[in-house]
C-alpha cells in the first residue's frame, strides 16, 4: 500500500465538511466537480495524505485514500457486495491468513475477494457471469493495486459442476445454493480445512447444515452479524436511528477423517 504524497492514477476520497464521500481516481489535467465548485486534480497529485483542500468556490474537503470499507462501499458493481462487517467476520471465522490457499465461489463484484488478498490469501476465484468476472479483476487491480493480481487466478466456471484444485487450505462461497457445494469442498480441502458459506435467508442455512451433517464436516457453526453505530455529539450520545441490520448469516465448517 502506497504512503505519503498522493500519486497519479491512485484512487482517492475525498470528504467534504457534511461527510459527504466522493471516490475519484486521479488523472493529470482531470477535475472534480460538485455543486460546492471545482478542484482540479493536478492540486490533490502530490500532496500528503489528509491534506485539506478548498475548490474553486471556497468549499473545504478532506483528501485520504480510502480504506477497504470505502472502496467497497463505493466501488463500480456488477452484484450485491459482501458488507464490510461481513467481509471482516468472514477473515476471522474462516481464518484466513498470509500464504492461505482459497478458493473463492461467486465473487460478484469482488468486494470479499479484496478482503482476501489483503488478508495475504492467494485467491483462487470461480464465477459464472463474465461481467461480474471483469468488474471484480477491475476492483481489485484499482484498490489493491495490480501486483495483486498475481495472487488472484480468475475462472469462468459454475463451481456446482466441480472443483479442480486440491489441498485447498479454505473455501468461501457467495452462492444461492452451497450445499451443492459441500461434496466438491470436501475433496479439494486439505484435512482440517474450513468451508464457509454466506448465505441471506435462514432456509439456505438449513439445507446447508442438512448438507453438512451428511458429510466429513464437522464442527458446524452459524453466526449472524449485527453493527450499530452511536451518534455522538456533546451531551447527545444515543444509537443511530438507522442501522445496517441484517444481511447475511455465515456459516462454517471443518473436514476432519471419518
Amino acid at each position: 500500500m502506497s504512503s505519503g504524497v498522493l500519486r497519479v492514477g491512485e484512487p482517492v476520497l475525498l470528504i467534504d465538511r457534511k461527510q459527504r464521500r466522493y471516490l475519484i481516481d486521479l488523472k493529470k489535467g482531470g477535475e472534480f466537480h460538485t455543486h460546492a465548485g471545482v478542484i482540479p486534480h493536478d492540486e490533490i497529485i502530490g500532496v500528503e495524505e489528509g491534506a485539506r483542500l478548498l475548490s474553486g468556490r471556497g468549499a473545504g474537503f478532506l483528501a485520504l485514500r480510502p480504506t477497504q470499507a470505502d472502496a467497497v462501499l463505493k466501488m463500480p458493481r456488477g452484484a450485491q457486495v459482501v458488507y464490510p462487517k461481513d467481509s471482516a467476520a468472514i477473515l476471522t471465522w474462516a481464518d484466513i491468513h498470509p500464504g492461505a490457499r482459497v478458493l473463492e465461489a461467486g465473487i460478484g463484484s469482488g468486494a470479499l475477494s479484496m478482503a482476501l488478498l489483503r488478508a495475504g490469501a492467494a485467491v483462487t476465484g470461480y464465477e459464472c457471469r463474465e461481467d461480474f468476472l471483469k468488474v471484480a479483476r477491475a476492483n481489485v487491480a484499482r484498490f489493491c493495486g495490480p501486483e495483486e493480481l498475481e495472487r488472484y487466478r480468475t475462472e469462468l466456471r459454475d463451481v456446482y459442476e466441480g472443483v479442480d484444485e486440491s489441498d485447498l487450505d479454505r473455501v468461501v462461497l457467495d452462492l444461492p445454493e452451497p450445499w451443492r457445494v459441500v461434496a466438491h469442498s470436501a475433496a479439494a480441502l486439505r484435512g482440517g480445512g474450513i468451508f464457509l458459506a454466506y448465505t441471506p435467508s435462514i432456509m439456505q442455512v438449513k439445507r446447508l447444515r442438512e448438507a453438512l451433517e451428511d458429510s466429513p464436516f464437522e464442527l458446524h457453526s452459524t453466526v449472524e452479524v449485527l453493527m450499530r453505530g452511536w451518534h455522538v455529539a456533546g451531551e447527545a450520545v444515543r444509537p443511530d436511528h438507522r442501522m445496517v441490520a441484517h444481511t447475511g448469516f455465515l456459516t462454517t465448517s471443518r473436514l476432519c477423517a471419518p
